[in-house]
């Protein structure tokens, strides 16, 4: 870790930023070793990145806009 990525992560924790929503983000930059651990340890939000990732408008099958 940076001083940089610290730095960056106290910015964060002021925005209103859900934790699946930082997961999911991570998720989406993680690099092929990152993301198997990331999958791991949260299957269910992995499980539901792939779906909406793949539905039209990451809207999943019920959903309205």
């Amino acid at each position: 870790m940076s001083l940089y990525e610290y730095q960056e992560s106290k910015e964060l924790k002021h925005k209103d930023v859900s934790f699946n929503a930082l997961i999911m983000a991570a998720m989406r930059r993680a690099d092929t070793s990152n993301i198997e651990k990331l999958k791991r340890c949260w299957p269910d939000v992995w499980t539901e990145l792939e779906a909406r990732y793949y539905a039209p408008g990451g809207l999943l099958p019920g959903e309205a806009k």
